[in-house]
């Protein structure tokens, strides 16, 4: 399964080429997503498609994008919207905003920026969507099998993603060497108990955590992730 499936896109654009070259990129990633090319179908299209995130062109016929989003925040509905433009001024971003706009991206943009962007409004305003867990600095999204530290994606192995997942949700507890392999190595693992100390070592790396503040050792007893409040 796709990690975005079932988030639903309303994409609104008075330009083919952008449309098409959005809604193919937001396809492939496994949104559900629905088009048009003025403003008025745009209000219409959203009372019967719910979506979860809107992309708004400033300048479209029937209502701008200025208009849509009022109206769409006018509803009340929790909708993320994300406003295109090519005019990269302040008035515009600020007016935007006013109106309860939830992003700004100016035009050209790479693909990868919006998906950026509408990712931080999902972590935002729907995180169980995503399968997401939020442990103070630490989201832990399952589906995609990454956890975010500081806002940041962690470049970790398969074992250093359970090792870490592991010890956050467990946040404030102690744990022996032993519950560390038996939990995330397995009961049948038949190594040394102190791999566990290689991949510490390397997640205290990774995390910056040469004070060992986030995960403290405690000897003769195991670990303890102690996160900030």
């Amino acid at each position: 399964m796709k990690p975005n499936k079932g988030i639903r896109v309303l994409l609104a654009d008075d330009e083919p080429h952008i449309i098409q070259f959005l809604e193919m990129g937001l396809t492939n990633e496994g949104f559900e997503v629905k088009c048009v090319e003025n403003g008025i179908d745009a209000v219409h299209l959203a009372g019967s498609f719910r979506p979860h995130v809107v992309i708004l062109d400033v300048m479209m016929p029937g209502a701008n994008g200025f208009e849509v989003c009022r109206l769409l925040k006018d509803q009340g509905d929790n909708i993320a919207v994300i406003m295109l433009t090519a005019k990269d001024e302040v008035t515009d971003r600020v007016k935007g905003l006013t109106l309860g706009a939830d992003d700004y991206v100016v035009k050209p943009f790479s693909f990868e920026e919006l998906l950026a962007r509408i990712g931080a409004r999902l972590r935002n305003q729907f995180p169980d969507l995503l399968g997401e867990v939020v442990h103070g600095p630490f989201v832990i999204d399952d589906r995609r099998k990454e956890i975010l530290y500081q806002q940041t994606v962690m470049t970790l192995s398969p074992t250093e993603y359970e090792l870490l997942k592991f010890l956050i949700i467990n946040n404030g507890i102690v744990l022996s060497k032993a519950v560390i392999l038996d939990r995330v190595w397995g009961y049948d693992f038949g190594g040394e108990e102190n791999i566990v100390e290689v991949y510490i070592r390397s997640l205290r790396d990774k995390l910056g955590d040469k004070e060992h503040r986030l995960i403290r050792t405690l000897r003769g007893a195991g670990y303890r992730v102690d996160l900030p409040c």
